[in-house]
Order: C-alpha cells, then sequence, then structure tokens
C-alpha cells in the first residue's frame, strides 16, 4: 500500500493561453496554510517532489508547478520549434495568478530556489496582496550584474573552465569573441541554432560550466545527472540562455521594486561559500526589505543540507504565524 505521502493528492494540467498548459500538483493537507513552491533553473522540474519535505504537511497545503516549457509542462522547450516569444517572467507571473485562482487560493506563502527566487520576488512586487510570507533559497535577482557575473565575472575563480566555456563560442562561427558582447547572449544564439548538432554541443558545454561553478560548498565537482536526459538538458539550457540573456526580463530591476514588499515577512537563506550567487545580493534585498530576516550558513555553498533545515524552519514559522489559534 502507497503511503499517501508519497504521491501528490490531486495534480493536473493548467491551460494558461498562448498554447500553454503548465502541470501543477498538490501534497500536505487540503485545510492547510496555502505554499506555493517555486523551482530554480529557468528550465528546471519539480523532479520527484522531494520538495515537499520542506514543509510540515499536516499544517500545509504545498503547491508545486512546472513553469513554461519545462518538465510535464506542455509545449516542451527542448522542441527548437516551439516558441520562446510568450515564454517571460511576466507570462510566468500570470500564470501563477491563474493557478491560483484556478486551486482557490486567497493568498499564500511563497517559496523560490534560486532562479524560483528570482521568479518568487516577481511575482511578490506584483501581486503583494496574494502574499502570506516568502522563503527565499540561494537568492538571486536575475540583474544584469547577477548574469554577467555567473558567466564570466567568475572565471576568475575557474579560469580553466571558463576558457573552455568562452572558447566553445568563439570557435562555434557566430562572431563571439571575448570582450566583445556577452557570451550569454552567444550561448542563447548556440541554442536557438536550426543544427541539432550545434544545439547539443552548447548544451553541454553549459551543462559542464554549471556543474564547475556551483561545487563549492555542495560537495565538489560531479557532473549533475540530469544531463545525461537530452530532452531536460536542452530545455534547461535553452531557458537558461534566454532568460540570462535578456536579465530575466526583470525590468526595472526588482531590487528597485522592493518598497512593495512592505508588511509581508521574509527569510532569506543563502550559503557563505555560493560563489555562483554571492551573498551580496541577499544581502543587498535585505537592507531593502524592512521586513526579511537573512539566514547566512557559512558552511554551505550554492545549497546545502544545513540551509534545507533553515528552509524548513522558517516555512513551520511562517505556517504557524498564519495557522487559526
Amino acid at each position: 500500500m502507497v503511503h499517501p505521502e508519497d504521491q501528490p493528492v490531486a495534480q493536473g494540467l493548467l491551460d494558461v493561453g498562448d498554447g500553454q498548459q503548465i502541470h501543477w500538483e498538490e501534497w500536505g493537507s487540503a485545510h492547510g496554510v496555502p505554499a506555493v513552491y517555486l523551482h530554480g533553473g529557468p528550465g528546471g522540474t519539480l523532479g520527484a517532489g522531494a520538495y515537499r519535505h520542506r514543509f510540515d504537511l499536516a499544517r500545509t497545503r504545498v503547491i508545486g508547478l512546472e513553469q513554461r516549457g519545462c518538465g510535464l509542462s506542455r509545449p516542451h522547450a527542448s522542441d527548437p520549434a516551439v516558441s520562446l516569444a510568450t515564454n517571460d517572467t511576466a507570462h510566468l507571473v500570470a500564470d501563477l495568478e491563474l493557478l491560483r485562482h484556478h486551486l482557490g487560493v486567497e493568498a499564500w506563502i511563497v517559496d523560490g530556489v534560486s532562479w524560483g527566487s528570482t521568479l518568487a520576488l516577481a511575482y511578490a512586487v506584483t501581486h503583494p496582496e496574494r502574499v502570506l510570507g516568502a522563503v527565499l533559497f540561494a537568492v538571486t535577482t536575475t540583474s544584469c550584474e547577477e548574469v554577467d557575473w555567473i558567466t564570466e565575472g567568475i572565471g576568475s575563480i575557474f579560469p580553466e573552465a571558463w576558457d573552455r566555456f568562452a572558447g566553445h563560442a568563439e570557435a562555434a562561427g557566430i562572431g563571439y569573441r571575448r570582450g566583445q558582447g556577452r557570451l550569454v547572449s552567444a550561448y542563447a544564439r548556440l541554442m536557438e541554432s536550426p543544427d541539432p548538432q550545434v544545439r547539443d554541443a552548447a548544451s553541454h558545454e553549459w551543462a559542464r560550466w554549471e556543474d564547475t561553478h556551483i561545487s563549492i560548498g555542495t560537495g565538489g565537482l560531479r557532473r549533475d545527472p540530469r544531463w545525461a536526459d537530452d530532452r531536460f538538458r536542452h530545455a534547461f539550457l535553452r531557458l537558461t540562455a534566454h532568460y540570462w540573456s535578456h536579465d530575466g526580463f526583470c525590468d526595472p530591476p526588482l531590487l528597485d521594486q522592493v518598497d512593495r514588499l512592505h508588511g509581508i515577512p521574509g527569510v532569506l537563506i543563502h550559503g557563505r561559500r555560493d560563489v555562483s550567487s554571492p551573498a551580496v545580493t541577499a544581502w543587498r534585498l535585505h537592507q531593502a526589505w524592512p521586513g526579511s530576516r537573512l539566514v547566512v550558513d557559512e558552511g554551505d555553498g550554492h545549497g546545502g543540507v544545513c540551509m534545507v533545515e533553515h528552509w524548513r524552519a522558517a516555512n513551520d514559522e511562517l505556517v504557524t504565524r498564519h495557522t487559526p489559534g
């Protein structure tokens, strides 16, 4: 017999327009405090639903969704024929509102991980009246400064790996030269190439770079097993290049809109050893958001066991605050 916590209590596909359907699922108590989980990426998935263990399922109605083009959502961004014209942050925020209405949720706690923290912030500044609180893990705002750091500046820490990463774009014959244009834009062009071999090679190089720059504080350099799935790898890296080359489609920058979060409690959880997304972003957000609390774990990087414990505690705190009695 399958334990009730081993599978969602509800799931489905929601038509959000533009020919897009997003996959959603629910875990926990139907009468609990609603909380929505936003995965990383761009281009990540909900996986096997392990995120649910960061919540007290007896007191929380946990809702997860896979963003446009990802996971079980349709159509899948790994197909080069699928247009990304309506795949941007404003549309993802609108999708969240459609899902909230569809599920009959008045307001919810918003959890975001890595890129998901950018999306959580974008949703919160757009619909602050629908946010009971926010828990942001491995905090990002996907600003131009952050994107240029993670694709170029961080090469000062990993010079050998960055030389290979940039060298691939230079050798691809698309006019990119170091110091002349953004590397992220070059990879976005490669991932839109009509040649499947060009796309595949670029996706492998970016995946290698991704594994490298998150290696500090997360257990060392190792290959993410998800990259073995061509469909996942192509969608993840196509969407990442698409969003990052447009600075997350966040205009004006999210840090310029933090005043809209007045009165909303937030917990910002970040690893001191996160060189992919240095702690300065979480610090700046905390400084601009009086209702926030910053938790910096000294041992973790872009995620880690201790950070997950902080994540669980932060959700418990917010759920308790909004549980009647």
